[in-house]
């Protein structure tokens, strides 16, 4: 039986499979971006697909915490806008 790798929802501290996440990374350059193949280089941070997760992220400041730099709010208006499809 193969084992499913689970990443850790850094909003909700939630074990989940990939496909239940977006990926969100940071570059070397500094640039914030969602990484929807989850195969992007850099540093990246994992988000539950729920508007719950995404309040708690932009509230706690989760996502910032995780890749050290500002989010600015575009991202957090694309992750909506894929979350909610």
């Amino acid at each position: 039986m193969k084992k499913i790798p689970l990443r850790k929802c850094v909003a909700t501290n939630e074990q989940l499979e990939k496909k239940d996440l977006l990926r969100i990374v940071k570059d070397k350059e500094g640039n914030v971006f969602v990484d929807l193949t989850g195969k992007k280089n850099g540093r990246g941070a994992y988000l539950k697909k729920s508007n719950e997760a995404l309040e708690i992220a932009i509230k706690r400041k989760s996502l910032a915490r995780a890749l050290e730099c500002e989010i600015p709010s575009s991202i957090y208006e694309e992750i909506k806008t894929i979350i909610n499809g």
